[in-house]
C-alpha cells in the first residue's frame, strides 16, 4: 500500500502557530491569536505533511494534539497551520470500488476520486425520533448464523474471537454473499489490522467481481495511534452518506473494533490520562459509544455492522470484550476447539446468541427449531464426560440417539466458503434459510439415522447428504485410490479431523 498523508500545498493560515513542543505523537502548538478548538485538525512541518487533531486546550495560547501522520522531522518552532475544521473525507459515488485511508487519500494506485463532497468525519448520532423500530432478519446465506445466530437488518453483530479463529474469512465471505442478497453497499473499514490482508482483500474482491459495491478504508498497525484511532468514525461518515442522503443499504465490516479501543488506550496514555482497570483508557465506554451508536437502522436506510473482536487471551471478561458486548444484537463467539475439529465456521453453537432469536421476529417454527438443536448439542455436551470415561455402550438407546443427531447436526452446520475455495478444493455454497431449517428439521426427525455422520460434512443443502451416499455406494473403477481421511467413529469422545479439513 502508499504512505498515507501525502504532501498538501502550502496556504497562508489566517491563525498561524509554532510547535513548541514534540514528544512522539504528542505536539504542544502556540497560537498568539484565538485557539483552535477541540477536534481541529493542524497542518504542521515544512510541507504541511504532519497532520495533528487537537484535543486539549491548556492555556490561553497552547494546544494540545496527537498526531495522525509520523512526527519524525518535525521540531520547535515549526510552522503549524489551522485548517480551520475537523479531518474530513470524501463522500459521493465517487467512491465506490475504492481504497481511502484516514485523511480520504486513495491508496489503490489510482488517481483521486472526482465528484465527491468533504464531509467532517465528527458527526452525532441520528435522533431517536428518526430511528426505524421495525426489527428485520438479514440474512447471511451462512446456515449456522441464519438458523442460530440471525442477523438485524440495522443492527450490530460481533465475531469475537483469539488469534486465527477464522474472523476475518467470516468478514470476506459475508462480503462476498451480501452482494448477492442485498442491493446495498459493502464499506470494510480495517483498523489497527496488517497490509498484507488489506492487499489480498481487494484483490479477492476484484476478481470476485463485487469491487464496484465496495468502498475500502484502512488505517494499518504500522500507522501511529491517532490515525487508528479515526479509522472507523471516517468509514462511518462514507457509510452515513449512502444510508442518509442515497437511502441504501449498507454493509459495514470492522476487522477489528478491538485495535479502534487499542488506538484509544495508547492516545489516552500518551496525553496522561491514569489508565483504569487492566490498563484500558478511562473513557473507553465513551469513545466505543460514540462509534457504535452512529451505526443505526433510520427511515432513510439502515447501516448493518459486522464487527471483528479479538479477545485477549480468549478471555470473555475482558473489559473490552464487555463493553462491546453491550452494544450488539448479535454475539457469534468463534471456538479454537471446533476450528482445530475442522468444524468451520468454527461457531461455538451454545456461547453465541441473539437478540432477534424469538417467535415475534424469525417466525414460531424458525425459533422451535432453533431452540430444539440447541437442546441437543446441549444435551450431547453433558453426556461427553460420560462417553470419554465409559465409553458410547453405556449409554441408553435414547442418549445415544440424542449423540447421534448432535453429531450430525455439528457436521450439516458446517459450510464449505466461497473465500476459502482455493484452500480446501470444495466450492463454495450459499444456502437459503428455507434450505437450512429443512436439513435441521430433518436431521431432528431421525430421518437420516441410517446415513454416516460425513455425508453431512462440509455440505449446502441437505439434498446434497443423499448424493454423497449414493457417490460412495457407487463401485469404484480398478486401480490405485486416492488416500482419504478417516471419519472418527460416533463413539469416539474426541472429535477427529474431518475429510478435507487440514486444507480447508
Amino acid at each position: 500500500m502508499i504512505p498515507s498523508a501525502a504532501p498538501r500545498p502550502r496556504t497562508a493560515s489566517p491563525n498561524p502557530g509554532v510547535v513548541a513542543s514534540v514528544r512522539g505523537s504528542v505536539v504542544d502548538v502556540r497560537f498568539e491569536g484565538h485557539l483552535p478548538p477541540i477536534y481541529s485538525l493542524l497542518r504542521a512541518g515544512p510541507d504541511a505533511h504532519i497532520a495533528i487533531e487537537v484535543l486539549m486546550q491548556l492555556d490561553a495560547h497552547h494546544v494540545r494534539g496527537i498526531a495522525l501522520s509520523p512526527t519524525q522531522g518535525l521540531a520547535r518552532g515549526a510552522p503549524v497551520a489551522d485548517t480551520g475544521g475537523p479531518l474530513k473525507v470524501p463522500v459521493g459515488k465517487g467512491i465506490l470500488s475504492r481504497m481511502f485511508d484516514v485523511f480520504g487519500t486513495a491508496i489503490d494506485r489510482q488517481p483521486a476520486p472526482t465528484g465527491v463532497e468533504w464531509r467532517a468525519i465528527h458527526r452525532d448520532p441520528p435522533p431517536l425520533a428518526g430511528r426505524s423500530v421495525k426489527s428485520e432478519v438479514f440474512q447471511t446465506g451462512i446456515k449456522v448464523i441464519d438458523v442460530l445466530v440471525p442477523l438485524e437488518r440495522g443492527g450490530k453483530a460481533g465475531l469475537f474471537g483469539g488469534a486465527g479463529v477464522g474472523k476475518t474469512v467470516l468478514l470476506t465471505e459475508m462480503i462476498h454473499n451480501m452482494v448477492g442478497h442485498q442491493q446495498g453497499v459493502s464499506l470494510f473499514c480495517g483498523i489497527g489490522e496488517r497490509c498484507r490482508e488489506g492487499e489480498e482483500l481487494y484483490q479477492d474482491m476484484k476478481a470476485a467481481g463485487v469491487l464496484p459495491h465496495m468502498v475500502m478504508m484502512f488505517g494499518q498497525m504500522n500507522e501511529p495511534p491517532g490515525a487508528r484511532f479515526r479509522v472507523g468514525l471516517a468509514a462511518l461518515t462514507m457509510a452515513e452518506y449512502f444510508r442518509d442522503d442515497e437511502h441504501r443499504d449498507v454493509l459495514l465490516l470492522i476487522d477489528n473494533i478491538f485495535r479502534f479501543i487499542q488506538a484509544g488506550m495508547e492516545v489516552s496514555g500518551l496525553m496522561g490520562q491514569m489508565p483504569s482497570r487492566l490498563g484500558y483508557q478511562p473513557t473507553m465506554g465513551t469513545e466505543l459509544s460514540g462509534l457504535e451508536e452512529r451505526i443505526a437502522n433510520t427511515d432513510a436506510g439502515a447501516i448493518t455492522s459486522i464487527q471483528a473482536v479479538y479477545v485477549p487471551a480468549d478471555d470473555l471478561t475482558d473489559p473490552a470484550a464487555v463493553h462491546t458486548f453491550s452494544h450488539l444484537s448479535a454475539s457469534i463467539v468463534l471456538s479454537r476447539k471446533r476450528a482445530s475439529a475442522g468444524l468451520y465456521p468454527a461457531i461455538d453453537l451454545l456461547q453465541s446468541n441473539s437478540k432477534m432469536a424469538t417467535p415475534t421476529v424469525v417466525g414460531e417454527r424458525h425459533y422451535r427449531l432453533a431452540q430444539e438443536v440447541r437442546k441437543t448439542l446441549a444435551q450431547y455436551e453433558e453426556l461427553k464426560d460420560i462417553i470419554a470415561m465409559l465409553g458410547m455402550e453405556q449409554l441408553s438407546p435414547a442418549d445415544r440417539d440424542v449423540v447421534g443427531r448432535a453429531r450430525r447436526l455439528e457436521r450439516f452446520l458446517t459450510q464449505p466458503f466461497f473465500a476459502t475455495e482455493q484452500f480446501s478444493g470444495i466450492k463454495g455454497k450459499d444456502v437459503s434459510l428455507k434450505d437450512a431449517l429443512e436439513g435441521c428439521e430433518r436431521i431432528l426427525r431421525d430421518e437420516f439415522k441410517d446415513y454416516p455422520e460425513s455425508a453431512f460434512y462440509m455440505i449446502g443443502a441437505i439434498g446434497e447428504a443423499d448424493e454423497k451416499v449414493k457417490a460412495a455406494k457407487t463401485p469404484r473403477p480398478a486401480g490405485p485410490q486416492p488416500q482419504r481421511h478417516a471419519e472418527p467413529a460416533a463413539g469416539t469422545a474426541g472429535r477427529a479431523a474431518e475429510p478435507g479439513a487440514a486444507t480447508h
